[in-house]
């Protein structure tokens, strides 16, 4: 074999591996991405069935309870527009409250439910996931818009 040739077949047996490196990245990357979600994006079915993904917002007052076998614990997480009802099986964070920013991961349930193999707390008193405050702040966007149209409509109607 020449030497030319054995440069072309190392070159090539170069690129292949590199290939294969390449590809066994981009599977590992594809496996491990996790999706944000807000409560309202869930109730709109753009959350994807029997997938992992990540749903936030505020935990909502009143809402934990936990069930009899005293590991199993239900919450409401809300984005002050829609809620959703929150499994969780296992221990807390010590910095989940009621009234607080926190993220769950998990699974949609075929009931409704979502199924969290993971909860996470805010870290400080002023911490909220970013996706979690924009899903937030957009929900009272939202939810002022309608108000204003509301109040222009009555306007509108009055003798």
């Amino acid at each position: 074999m020449k030497s030319r040739h054995k440069r072309i077949a190392l070159i090539v047996g170069g690129l292949a591996v590199l290939g294969l490196v390449v590809a066994l990245v981009l599977n590992a990357f594809q496996s491990n991405l996790v999706f944000f979600f807000s409560p309202t994006q869930v109730a709109a079915g753009e959350a994807p069935r029997g997938k992992s993904f990540r749903i936030g917002g505020m935990v909502k007052e009143g809402s934990l309870k936990r069930e009899a076998d005293g590991i199993t614990l239900r919450f409401i997480m809300t984005d002050t527009e829609k809620d959703m009802i929150v499994a969780y099986k296992g221990i807390l964070p010590d910095l989940f409250k009621e009234g607080k920013g926190a993220v769950a991961q998990g699974k949609l349930g075929d009931d409704g439910i979502f199924i969290a193999s993971e909860v996470l707390a805010k870290h400080d008193e002023n911490y909220m996931p970013p996706e979690a405050s924009k899903a937030v702040g957009d929900a009272h966007a939202r939810a002022a818009a309608n108000k204003a149209a509301v109040e222009a409509t009555a306007k509108t109607i009055k003798p």
